[in-house]
């Protein structure tokens, strides 16, 4: 990998012990191991997940299909920092899971040619997490904070002056032994991603000079994705599989890399020598993602609308209580897509199927007065 040095916050096992039967404890250690092997085998099993994952994302600007605009901005913005030998400004990248935040905030590391410190707004509950990870970093570094809309308000607050002036105060002690603590920072940059970007107060979002929103990608573009995708994995597929992959893919490269895992299976079993358009379709459809990528949640959501609600308006959380799912999920996850392909619309009373949701789920449409 090309990336000069990526650190993640996490719990790390660390298993040290030499024991032996001689010892005591040896039994109770002989009675855990189990447990232990299952620990490290579910560590060895994220590992092998993570450079998958890693294997498949492009690391500079050059090789990342789609977002052009995107592209060419921060190609300016990196450019420019490089020849003034500063830091780049905070960013802030938002949208849809899957879009491709997190490869992003690495290609701009990579570009810059710089650190990158990874965490998420949930691992940082308390000052000092936020202190020891500013810390670590070197001049020019890059911090990178996943769903940043749910870091709590106290630490939101400290990380105005480390944005603003690269420094932080916090209150060590407790009581009448209370203190400040200044502790000065070097010049850094903050890549902030969420896909909920009006959860963020506004004194944080104004401190980001680079704010970007990432879109769902034309099939043409997962097409491209996909066939890079399966040149990697040695699996051949013919343009008009890739293709198909790219129409069920909700516009996600996520999702587009995900189906092509489970469609390569298939065509593996089937004793197929390229995945082709064939072969997607019987994959995908035993999988019950339909050709315009919905899933089972998706028909279960605009199913019970129809159903019981005669196609809206209706709230989010009573649909959320209707089909099993949290509302928060079907928010982040399942409505934007409904959304952008015009199968629902939010109006001021609810959520509401439109024609072109009644018309691919098959139904007879009657228009409201």
């Amino acid at each position: 990998m090309m990336f000069k040095n990526i650190t993640t916050s996490s719990n790390v096992y660390n298993i040290g012990l030499a024991m032996t039967e001689d010892n005591p404890q040896f039994n109770q250690w002989h009675e855990q191991d189990t447990e232990v092997d299952h620990l490290l085998r579910d560590a060895a099993a994220n590992d092998e997940e993570q450079r998958s994952e890693l294997s498949l994302r492009p690391q500079f600007l050059r090789e990342y299909i789609g977002q052009e605009a995107l592209k060419e901005e921060l190609n300016v913005y990196i450019s420019a920092a490089k020849q003034r030998e500063e830091a780049l400004d905070h960013v802030l990248l938002f949208g849809p899971p899957g879009l491709g935040k997190t490869t992003l905030a690495m290609i701009i590391a990579n570009e810059m040619n710089v650190n990158i410190k990874t965490t998420s707004g949930p691992a940082i509950e308390k000052p000092g997490d936020l202190v020891a990870l500013l810390n670590e970093l070197e001049p020019g570094d890059i911090l990178f904070i996943d769903e940043i809309h749910r870091i709590p308000t106290n630490i939101e607050e400290i990380m105005y002056s480390a944005m603003e002036d690269y420094f932080v105060d916090i209150m060590v002690g407790q009581g009448p032994t209370a203190r400040p603590v200044h502790f000065p920072l070097p010049p850094f940059t903050l890549i902030g991603a969420t896909t909920r970007p009006g959860m963020l107060s506004k004194p944080l979002r104004d401190r980001f000079g680079i704010i970007n929103s990432l879109q769902y990608y034309t099939p043409e573009e997962l097409q491209q994705i996909v066939v890079r995708t399966a040149d990697i994995f040695n699996a051949p597929i013919k343009s008009e599989g890739a293709y198909e992959i790219s129409l069920r893919s909700r516009g996600t490269p996520r999702i587009a890399n995900r189906l092509l895992k489970r469609v390569r299976d298939f065509a593996q079993v089937e004793g197929k020598d390229a995945i082709d358009k064939n072969i997607v379709t019987i994959g995908l459809d035993k999988l019950r993602v339909d050709n315009r990528g919905l899933d089972e949640t998706d028909h279960k959501l605009l199913e019970t609308m129809i159903e019981y609600y005669k196609g809206g308006p209706v709230g989010l959380n009573t649909i959320a209580a209707n089909i099993g799912e949290e509302s928060e999920t079907l928010e982040a996850m399942v409505e934007p897509y409904l959304l952008q392909i015009g199968f629902l619309q939010r109006t001021p009373r609810g959520r509401v199927v439109t024609e072109a949701g009644y018309t691919h789920l098959g139904h007879a449409y009657q228009r409201k007065l």
